[in-house]
């Protein structure tokens, strides 16, 4: 029963992925009708999978499920465009820099606010946590082991946003955790993190660490700045017709 339970998540994940990742392309265009038996036949699933799939799909606002209608697929002024499944499927398409450059900017919104509140309000725990994901950076850096930096990076980042003590911007975690799996997992991260990064990084810390409120705004500023320049400058590299 377990292993059955396992095999239908699967499935699920699977199909909800499939689905999302081709609405959000245009490959499935706002307006199209499917059916239940259209999904269940072209993907091979049981009606339990794709009714739970829909109703996911549903509740981020990219179809729209009537009865002797079928499922309608949205148009992007629909979709919550703060949901991580729906900014992960974003970066998936050929357009993910742009998806990236614009949570970049709502990035610069709220991150160095958040940094600014942690330095009044972080614990020493915190604190502390900040600091040993700093050191993680360092040493994967040098390994140059992209998973490991990333992680370590997330926990940096997931940690500024719940020492800011608002839980506004504690929610928001998930979205930059998706821009920065993203970022590296297509390929727009340097394959050795640059030392400046890390270095603003631990001077974000240590600003928390010590209260000063907008010294850690202005270097978590810089941190942004720093990722949407290097990002569109391995855009424009790999834009580039290689030389005959």
């Amino acid at each position: 029963m377990a292993n059955q339970r396992a095999h239908q998540g699967g499935l699920h994940s699977s199909l909800l992925d499939a689905l999302g990742t081709r609405i959000v392309s245009g490959d499935l265009p706002a307006g199209r009708v499917l059916t239940l038996v259209e999904i269940d036949t072209e993907y091979d699933v049981s009606r339990s999978v794709s009714r739970e799939a829909v109703r996911v799909l549903q509740s981020i606002g990219l179809v729209a499920s009537r009865r002797r209608v079928g499922v309608t697929v949205l148009g992007a002024e629909s979709w919550q465009v703060f949901d991580p499944l729906v900014i992960r499927w974003r970066l998936a398409g050929a357009d993910r820099l742009n998806q990236l450059l614009s949570l970049s900017e709502l990035r610069s919104g709220f991150e160095p606010l958040a940094a600014a509140l942690a330095a009044e309000r972080a614990t020493p725990a915190q604190c502390g946590v900040l600091s040993g994901a700093v050191m993680d950076m360092v040493t994967h850096r040098r390994s140059g082991d992209l998973e490991a930096y990333l992680l370590a990076d997330t926990v940096f980042h997931r940690t500024l946003l719940e020492a800011s003590g608002n839980e506004m911007l504690r929610a928001l975690g998930d979205v930059v955790a998706e821009v920065l799996s993203g970022r590296t997992h297509h390929h727009l991260m340097p394959s050795t993190p640059e030392s400046d990064a890390v270095a603003l990084h631990e001077r974000v810390a240590g600003a928390v660490r010590t209260g000063d409120a907008e010294t850690a705004r202005a270097a978590m500023r810089e941190i942004i700045d720093e990722a949407a320049r290097a990002m569109r400058e391995m855009h424009a590299a790999g834009s580039q017709p290689e030389d005959d």
